[in-house]
Formats: structure tokens, sequence, C-alpha cells
């Protein structure tokens, strides 16, 4: 018999694949001797059974049933009786932590008969409808369908005619009609009474979280943070303790250190009174954790010692829920807690400093994504003004939009081109779908651990809670802040380093982490030490443990600069084809239009100075780096006006009985002679080369005549020639050929012996499948994924992304888009092919990537696992490659922490089912069940 429940004693750290994130660490904190509500949890095998049958495994009730029994008897009681009976929590916790995602029922075992016994005294009976009104309305939701928003509209209503600002204050008559009222909106919402049978409730509600692992917001969810969508989620089930007893209760999230900033010390928010739901759910504000030393200072000391433990246990920043019931701290959940890019690199860097983690672990604990987030513009404090509200500074960062107050207005704004913020009283994990759309995320209500917060952190957003000075209404599309009202549309700036907010779009200026590169990665000093500072650290450590080499794509000695700035190492790709627009298109024009051999040469010859001068100038600032320049690429139409432009033009002069211009006549006869349908596979890359003569010969002597004045100069230049585009070796040593016979020319005139080593760009799959035949004359290969993406998927970028990309990434198609993350299966086939076939031929055959996937952060990972020897990105991109350059570097076994935070998964989805929940109705669902029914 397959073993699909486990007890939390039989679980361990190491089990998260089978008991999810939150089991295994369940049974960790037991391990340690940490006070855990007793209970058990249902694998992830279980899940992925029901998911792909459409029914649970055969095995589990009586599984669950035997597992329920021990949990019975440990406790003295059972699960519904009707004398102070046992209730259990159903979570959901797959191995990746995905917070507000799934679903979650508390108080399962609550009934009409068993709500008295539990409430049986005067002192427990507000608390004891207080959950069961929680139970119908979580059940009520998660299990039976009915839409959330009713239940909290009953709520809202009943607070608003007793003038509450929220449910503490409501008294056991109003918390008695509220759940009747909640009872008659599932009987007429759902069809069927709300089941009385404790044993009904906890099975249905393990299949509704089961089910949830497919629901539309945990499958954005993962698509956005690329977890595979085949992992299925683990279900705890654990006894309830309770937070809202009364003053002496309470529950909270601490963390060991700041999610946001990374700073050491005690973070989190307490909610007297409450249960955990209260806290995250951001409906009522918290009180900072620290003022639990005064309201419970035994508790407090105790939790200080486990936090303590576990952090040291973790080895990490620790995310940690906890309930005190009647002065006894309970420990209810525990995780590598998620946390902003600031506080990944601060965490990582104080633990190598204190010794926790070796300092390869510690570039282990980061990721390119986050270090592209340090490198985002702030905002101009000195012209940022009085702030219109101030709140809870939860996830840093600055972001300008137009206020929105639903997750669908967010969406179709954001689709539109349009920037967005969010602004709701508190977020539900129905707003996620906004939440991805907005640029920040600022609510009236919450702290740093609810729901807002946690998932900003996650995603990098932007966001500012618990800004009460902040009146939301979403019914009139404005909020209010003091005296002043803010429409929908309207321009906000948000500040979530400091909790502010400002009217209109603030003016940016660079991050701190930015200025850092621009002066060239030097050490910092003064007030940027606490941001930059550990990102100066790891990155020196990323340096000292990469293999690949890391070089930029430049066409200008400004961006050349930049990127040498910036820490690269060379340049990958020169873009010819730059140095020909502005006031040389000019020239260009003229040398597609020439009559006669003559005419171009002339055209050629006024080129040459121009594009020697701009090799000078990048040579210049690469100075002793090796310079990758490809000759000219794009089919010569697109340096020629555009067709249609051009016949209104001549149209008009016409209609105006006046002549048309000549050079407008013969411009538009070249644009129709050379039009293409597809010119993306026409005449271009190395066959312009081939049928346009001079043009090669002048782009190399250009390139010669650059290295001898360089080295006349004292310079030390390395120029590389990459000719683009080859389908056949015949056409490489065609376009070598020449090379070689003017850079003999350049280096006889001028007694400079220049040599230039000529190699390809691998864009197309035929050249990939050829590479053994070409490396026999080629000196280097660098990948053009971009174009090698187009020719290999048959998609013409341009046109593909906009318009059916996200149906495919929402029908899981792939995962990803393919020009962003490198296509493993099909593309990297390919380059695993051309870089095995290469090197067979050429031993010695230098490798690299110039597309825009040698920034990317898993697809340096991949050019890393396949051998190549550099990687080349845009200058800004050049930090981020440095650093994941060193991360691939790291294997596994370096540091078992790799995986759990920052790095990102990558799997081909399988088909997603949406079984329906089984259940049962009718009057049987109206019985006085039997306390020990499950089964």
């Amino acid at each position: 018999m397959n073993t699909y429940v486990y007890d939390f004693a039989e679980g361990s750290r190491g089990m998260d694949d089978l008991l999810g994130n939150k089991g295994a660490n369940l049974a960790e904190m037991v391990r340690m001797g940490l006070p855990v509500p007793p209970g058990f949890t249902i694998t992830t095998e279980a899940c992925r059974t029901f998911l792909t049958t459409g029914a649970p495994p055969v095995e589990l009730r009586p599984q669950i049933r035997d597992h329920l029994a021990v949990i019975e008897g440990a406790a003295g009681k059972r699960l519904g009786q009707a004398d102070d009976p046992l209730l259990v929590s159903v979570r959901s916790g797959a191995r990746v932590s995905m917070p507000g995602m799934m679903e979650t029922v508390l108080d399962v075992g609550l009934n009409d008969y068993s709500v008295l016994g539990l409430g049986k005294t005067p002192d427990r009976e507000r608390f004891a409808w207080d959950s069961y009104r929680r139970l119908v309305q979580m059940y009520g939701s998660t299990v039976m369908g009915v839409e959330g928003s009713l239940f909290a509209e009953v709520l809202t209503r009943v607070e608003r005619q007793h003038h509450t600002p929220d449910d503490s204050r409501l008294d056991v008559c109003d918390l008695i009609r509220i759940t009747e009222a909640f009872k008659d909106l599932v009987r007429e919402r759902a069809g069927r009474e709300f089941p009385q049978d404790p044993a009904d409730q906890l099975w249905e509600a393990v299949l509704a979280v089961f089910a949830s692992w497919n629901g539309d917001r945990a499958r954005l969810y993962r698509r956005r943070e690329r977890i595979p969508d085949d992992l299925g989620t683990a279900v705890t089930v654990q006894t309830m303790v309770f937070g809202n007893f009364g003053p002496d209760s309470g529950s909270g999230v601490a963390f060991t250190r700041d999610p946001a900033t990374g700073r050491p010390g005690v973070y989190g928010d307490y909610l007297p009174s409450a249960q955990g739901e209260d806290v995250v759910s951001g409906v009522r504000n918290t009180v900072p954790l620290q003022e639990l030393a005064t309201l419970d200072p035994a508790s407090f000391a105790q939790l200080r010692e486990h936090m303590a433990s576990l952090e040291a246990h973790y080895r990490d920043l620790c995310d940690i829920e906890f309930t005190i019931e009647r002065g006894r701290l309970w420990m209810l959940q525990t995780r590598v807690g998620k946390r902003t890019a600031q506080a990944a690199f601060s965490i990582a860097s104080q633990l190598a400093d204190e010794g926790v983690i070796t300092p390869r672990q510690a570039l282990g604990r980061v990721d390119g994504a986050g270090l592209a987030q340090l490198m985002f513009p702030r905002f101009d404090t000195t012209a940022a003004g009085s702030a219109v509200a101030r709140g809870i500074p939860a996830s840093p960062g600055a972001a300008v939009g137009a206020v929105v107050f639903d997750s669908a207005e967010a969406v179709r704004r954001a689709v539109a081109g349009e920037k967005v913020v969010l602004v709701r009283s508190e977020t539900t994990a129905d707003d996620l779908p906004g939440m991805v759309a907005a640029q920040a995320v600022l609510t009236s209500h919450g702290g740093k651990t609810s729901h807002a917060a946690v998932v900003a952190r996650g995603m990098g957003k932007v966001c500012v809670c618990g800004a009460e000075g902040v009146v939301v209404d979403v019914r009139s599309r404005c909020f209010t802040a003091g005296d002043l009202t803010v429409s929908e549309g309207t321009v906000i700036s948000v500040d979530g380093s400091r909790g502010l907010v400002h009217m209109g779009a603030v003016p940016m200026v660079e991050s701190d982490v930015m200025r850092y590169f621009e002066g060239g990665g030097q050490p910092p000093d003064g007030a940027a030490q606490e941001c930059v500072r550990p990102v100066h650290r790891i990155l020196q450590q990323a340096d000292a443990a990469r293999r690949l080499e890391v070089r930029a794509n430049a066409d200008t000695p400004h961006d050349a600069a930049r990127a040498r700035r910036f820490g690269a190492q060379g340049i990958g790709l020169c873009r010819t084809e730059h140095m020909f627009l502005g006031d040389r298109r000019p020239l260009v024009e003229a040398m597609i239009l020439a009559e006669s051999a003559a005419d171009r040469d002339a055209a050629l010859d006024a080129l040459l100075p121009r594009q020697r001068s701009d090799f000078i100038g990048i040579l210049e600032e690469m100075d002793g780096l090796p310079v990758t320049i490809r000759l000219l690429d794009p089919p010569l139409h697109e340096f020629l006006p555009d067709r249609t432009e051009l016949a209104v033009r001549m149209a008009r002069d016409e209609a105006l009985g006046t002549s048309p211009d000549p050079r407008d006549t013969s411009l538009l006869a070249a644009v129709t002679r050379m039009h293409e349908e597809n010119p993306m596979l026409g005449l271009r890359g190395v066959r312009l080369g081939l049928v346009v003569p001079g043009l090669v010969a002048m782009q190399v002597r250009a390139i010669a005549e650059a290295v001898v004045a360089r080295r006349r100069a004292g310079g030390a230049p390395r120029a590389e020639i990459m000719v683009p585009l080859v389908d056949a070796v015949e056409e490489l040593r065609l376009v070598k050929d020449e090379v070689d016979r003017v850079l003999a020319a350049v280096s006889t005139e001028t007694g400079v012996a220049v040599e230039c080593p000529v190699g390809t760009m691998i864009e197309l799959p035929r050249a990939a499948l050829t590479a053994g035949r070409i490396a026999g004359d080629a000196r280097f290969f660098s990948f053009g994924t971009n174009d090698l993406t187009q020719t290999t998927w048959g998609f013409s970028r341009d046109d593909v992304e906009s318009a059916f990309f996200s149906a495919y990434l929402d029908k899981g198609v792939f995962a990803v888009s393919p020009f962003e993350t490198i296509d493993r299966e099909g593309v990297g086939r390919l380059v695993r092919i051309a870089v095995a076939e290469g090197r067979a031929t050429r031993p010695d055959l230098e490798i690299g990537v110039c597309g825009e996937h040698g920034g990317d952060p898993s697809s340096v990972h991949f050019f890393h696992e396949v051998g190549l020897d550099y990687v080349s990105c845009s200058p800004f991109r050049v930090p981020v490659a440095r650093l994941e350059a060193g991360r691939a570097a790291l294997s596994a076994a370096d540091d078992e922490s790799f995986g759990d935070f920052g790095d990102r998964m990558h799997a081909s989805t399988r088909t997603r089912l949406s079984p329906a929940i089984p259940g049962r109705g009718g009057a049987d669902d109206h019985r006085r069940p039997r306390p020990d029914a499950f089964g």
C-alpha cells in the first residue's frame, strides 16, 4: 500500500518534495522540539493522483482516518464531538512557497451542535461563534464555490449597522446572526446546506485544497514565478489553537530579519485576540511585533528564543507564524522567508560575515533578477514635495502610475500600455492579476506581513501598506487622504522605500547601485554603503567563481566605455549597421543607387573614414580586450525611405502639378526593386557581402586601418571579424578570402602587421547542424540566439509576440517566451550540437553567444552548462550576467540552500485538469453526526 499521509513526527526538512514546504518545515520544528500543534501531512503524490485522474487515491481516506485517530487520542477529544470538540485546520503547502495562492480552511469540525459545546461557558461563547462564522465563510467560498465578496458584504453591513471598524467589536448575538446569514447564503448560492458532518467537512476541504492547485490565481502565480505545473500541493491537517480567545491570546507573523531591508532585529506583526488569517489578510491593522514584549513578556521571550533557534538551524531569514492561546505559545509554520532584492544581498552578506554561511553560499542566495531591481531608478527626494499619505514601507522601490481600484481595471489599462498603481483597502488572492499588472500596490490596511506585502516582495513590486490616512471608496472609484480626493486615473508616485505617496510623477534619479556601476565598480563609502557594499562583495565572489567571460553588445565608444565600467571583458557584438544611420544614411543611399562601379566606389570611399573613426574609438575604450565586429547584416532596403512614404510624396507632387524629385523617383525604383516578402530570410548578412561588390572590402579596411591607428598610438587593439548569417561553409570561405586579401594589403601599405581572427555568427539551424564543417574555416563561433530562435520556431518576433504569445503562455505551450529565456529542448539542442561538432573539428574553437539571451539569468546557466567561453549582452545587463555566471559555476553540493531562494525552475508543463469536487447533498447533510464518523 502506498503511503499518502505522514504524521509531523515522521517527516523532516529534506522531504519537501513529498510533504511540501509547509509540511516538511512543520516536521522539522517537531524534530527541533518546538511547540507545534499535532497534525499530519497529505503528500503531493496524493494531489498529483487527484489532478491527473480526477479522483483521490483509494487508500487516502482510510489513512486520513487512522492519523486523525492518533491526534484525537493525544488531545483526548474527537473531531466534532458535542462537548468541547477537536477542531483542525486544512492548509495547502507546495514544495515552492506560493503565499496566498491556494486554499485554507480553519475551524473544521464545527457544526450547529459542537459550536454550543465549544462555547459552553460565558467566557467562550463569543469565541465559539466567531470561529463558526469563520468556518462557514471559508468553507463556503473555498469548498462550495460561493463568491467570497458576498460573505464580505454581509459582514460589512453588520459592522456599519453597529458603527464598528471591524468584526472584533461585534458581540455574540451579532456573530450568531452573521453565521446564520452565511449559512443561508451557502444554501442559496451552492444549492445545498452547509455540511454538518465533520468527516465530510474534512474530506471535502482536503479535495478543495488539491483542486486549488489549478485555480486561476495559482496558475498565474506559477507562470510568473516559473514554477512547474506538475509539482502539486501537499495538505497539512493540524489541531487548531486559538488566538481569538481574548486579550491573553493572539496571532502573529515574525521575521528573524527585516524582509524589506535585511537589517537584523525582530520584525513582524501581532494582533491580539485574532486568528492568523486576520493578520495576513490585512482586514485589521496589526501592532508591531515588539509590542508583544509589553502585552505578554513571557511569550515574547520564548518567541525570541525560537526565532534564534530557527535562524541558526536554517542559516537564513525565517518567516514564522505563531499563535498564543491563553498565554501559551504555539509555532504554526516556518519557512525561508521571501525578501526584497536589497534584503537578499544584505542578508547573504551578513550571514557570511557572521560565519553562518560561506561566501560561495552567499552567492547562491541572490540572483540576477534581484540585482537588476537594485539598478532601477529611485525618486529624487529633493523634488518630491510633501507626501499626501504615509504607510508602512513593505517592499522598496519607486513606481509611478495611474490609480486603479480593482484587478480587472489594472489588467485592462496595463494591456493598453498604461502604468498603474493598484489601490485597495487590503488585497486578497483574487487581486493577483492586478498586482502582476501594476507597478505598485497601496493599501490602507495591513502591515509588513499582510498578503499585499508578502506577495509584492516576492514579485519585486513596490508596496506601501497600512496607510491609515487613505480611505478607499471602490464604488465611487476614488480614495481620500485628508482633505484630498484622488479619482481613478490620477497619477501618483509610490515610494516603497520610505512608505510615502506623492501626487503626480516624481522625478527619478539613478539608484545607489547604478551609481556604483557607473563609477566603475569601486568599493562604496558613505550613505550608499548599506545598499551597495553587499552587492560589491558578492559580485567579487561571482567574478572569482565564474568560468564564463562576460562581454557586451556595444556599437559606439560611449556604450563601450559604459560596458567596461560595468565589468565587461570585451565586446561580443559590435553591429556595424548602426554606424550607417543619421547623417551617413545619404552615403548608403548613394551606394545603393549607384549606376556604375565608380559611383559605388565613391560612396564606399566616403563611408570608409567614418567607419574607421568609429572603430578607433571603440578599440580605444576596449584597449587590450577583444572586440568582435560583425559585418553588415540587415538588408540594404532598411537604409532607404519607406516605400509608402515615397509613393505618397510623389503622388502629392503630381497632384500639385510639380515634377517629382528625381532622387525620389530613383529611391522608389530602388525600394521597389529590393522589396522582399520576408526580409529576415532574404538578401542580408553574408549574402550582401557576396553580391554587393566592395562592401566587405570597405568594412574590413576600416577595421584594419583602425587597428593600425591604435597600435601606432601605443594601444593593444584586439579586433575580431564576424561574418553574419552563414548557412554553408562555402559562403564563409569566399568572404574570408576577401578579408585576408584586405588585411594583407593594409599590412603592406602601413608596415604594421594586422591579424584579425575571422569567425561566424551561428543564427540558422543549418549552420548549427553543419558546424563541424564550418569550424574548419572559422576561428570562433558566436550564437545569434535571437535569429536562431526565430528560424528554429518559425516565428517572426515582431509579428508573434503581441499576436498569440499570451495565449501560448496560458495554454502551457511554453512556460516562458523563448525570446526571453533560451528554449533548451529546441534551440538549446542546436547549440549543443554546434558546440560539440565545432570543437571536434577545432578543439581550440572559441564559442560565445551575443543574442540578448546572454543577459538572461536562466540562459546564462545553460550556456555555462554546454561549455561556452563567454556570453555577451547589453551593457546594462553585464552585472547581471557576471553574477549569474558566478552562480552557474557553483554546484548544488556547494550549498544545499542554493535552490531555496531566487533560483528559477524550468520544466515543461503538463495538461491541467480541473476535476469536480465530490460532495454529499440532500437531507443527510442535516443529520446529527456521529463524533467518530470519519470514514
